[in-house]
């Protein structure tokens, strides 16, 4: 059975007239007969009394009638959902991201995607690195922004690098300069100072713990466990420093004191990931052009 034979039917139904119904649909009257006995043959049953030049419904006819129907009005849906995800009318797109990056990198860009597409649903999911990718991989996120290198290797994820970001030393404007008030400070610098330290499972505090160490001593925490906004808060109200991205001490810079790190200082490289087995839709992959642009 084939949404054209059912077409026709459908027009020879209504006007009860086989040339009439090959007119409607824009067929030749024979291809249109031929078709409709097809459909007969397939269904084992006469659709059409034909008597005197009247065309009839059988009571198989009236029993395919409705069902025929509404088949062709799914096959329409289904026609304008695709045409309208195909034109980005509609859709979304799953964009997992660190908790940072919501707060720095996503908020500009999102805001121009939402202005070209405002049909396309954003589903934004903050994690760490190992989350993310873990999600990626059961399919539940469409994109993924990580941070790189990848907790572990992951051959079944395609990454593209998009930016080296710089980290900064925030502090509050009240507490004591750190570095003794030099422009820039070290990592050693920091060494004795409280800090404001991320939970478990950050990337940032993998790195910043990472870089202490490289340069001979452990960190001190004065708080630790929080997310991004709950460290500025506890930096603003001079618990102890913290190092986070440039882009969220700018964005986030009101109380706040932003010290750069002197070279070679500390930075992070930010990856768009996303599955290699299968491709982003299109909403995803216009998200990334966007992304990549910016």
């Amino acid at each position: 059975m084939q949404l054209q034979q059912l077409q026709y039917f459908v027009a020879v139904a209504e006007t009860r007239h086989f040339t009439r119904a090959a007119e409607v649909v824009h067929v030749a009257q024979p291809s249109l007969s031929q078709q409709i006995k097809a459909l007969e043959r397939e269904l084992g049953a006469d659709l059409f009394l034909r008597a005197r030049g009247n065309i009839i419904l059988t009571d198989a006819g009236e029993a395919l009638l409705p069902l025929a129907r509404r088949i062709l009005a799914d096959a329409d849906t289904a026609r304008h959902e695709v045409l309208e995800l195909a034109q980005l009318r509609r859709g979304r797109v799953r964009l997992g991201a660190t908790p940072s990056l919501c707060t720095g990198l996503l908020p500009d860009v999102l805001r121009a995607f939402h202005d070209r597409y405002p049909g396309i649903q954003l589903l934004i999911e903050e994690g760490g690195s190992h989350d993310l990718v873990r999600e990626l991989a059961r399919g539940a996120l469409d994109l993924a922004l990580v941070v790189l290198p990848l907790p572990t290797a992951s051959p079944a994820l395609t990454t593209v690098e998009l930016l080296r970001e710089d980290l900064v030393v925030v502090s509050s404007p009240e507490s004591p300069r750190p570095g003794g008030g030099r422009r820039a400070v070290r990592i050693t610098d920091l060494e004795g100072e409280r800090l404001v330290m991320f939970r478990h499972g950050y990337d940032l505090r993998e790195l910043t713990v990472a870089a202490c160490r490289s340069a001979g001593f452990e960190p001190d925490f004065a708080v630790e466990g929080g997310e991004m906004d709950a460290v500025l808060g506890f930096v603003r109200a001079g618990l102890g420093m913290a190092v986070v991205p440039r882009m969220v001490a700018a964005r986030s810079g009101r109380g706040l004191r932003v010290t750069p790190l002197a070279r070679p200082g500390l930075y992070r490289t930010i990856a768009l990931a996303h599955r290699s087995d299968v491709a982003p839709p299109r909403a995803a992959r216009e998200l990334t052009r966007m992304l990549l642009e910016r």
